[in-house]
């Protein structure tokens, strides 16, 4: 498997079209739906759309860049990572991650965040990140604070919260 970057545990690469059955599965969990509802995917059809759409940004190198995120010991798929434009800044991006439920509290997401957040500074030049996360998801919020994002402010009204109980904002300037 030929990655893009890896750390000690993972191995971040491309999305596969063969990926589309695990990764449906991965955004179906529990967990996933609560915590990032607008992450979940219709049906296998849907996931092989984002797939596809997913490698066409990283083949021209370009936002939203979207990566798959497997066990190095397994190469099994246990989540996935990417970064997009902050609306109307090119010059900021938020990051994204998830680990499926199987592999949650290893130390993975922080390990990924880490190289992920490293990989955007050096290949896109963006040194501002941020990170989004619903208002009571601890664990997401120990990964940023765990790798040097700090609270920004609360956020309410945004489309991807679904109940109302507002996003918190974290930022980490490189």
């Amino acid at each position: 498997m030929e990655y893009i970057f890896e750390t000690d545990n993972l191995g971040i690469r491309k999305f596969e079209y063969d990926d589309a059955q695990c990764l449906y599965e991965n955004h179906m969990e529990e967990e996933v739906k609560k915590w990032i509802p607008n992450e979940s995917y219709a049906d296998i059809e849907e996931t092989q759309e984002a797939i596809k759409f997913y490698v066409d940004c990283v083949n021209k190198r370009h936002l939203p860049f979207v990566l798959a995120v497997e066990l190095k010991a397994t190469n099994e798929l246990i989540g996935d990572t990417g970064v997009n434009e902050v609306e109307g800044n090119s010059n900021e991006v938020e990051i994204g991650y998830g680990i499926c439920k199987k592999y949650c509290g290893k130390g993975y997401a922080t390990e990924l965040v880490n190289a992920m957040t490293k990989f955007v500074v050096e290949t896109f030049g963006i040194t501002i990140l941020y990170g989004r996360v619903m208002k009571g998801n601890i664990a997401s919020l120990r990964v940023l604070e765990k790798n040097g994002y700090g609270f920004v402010k609360e956020e309410f009204g945004a489309e991807d919260d679904p109940y109302g109980n507002g996003m918190l904002i974290y930022k980490k300037e490189c």
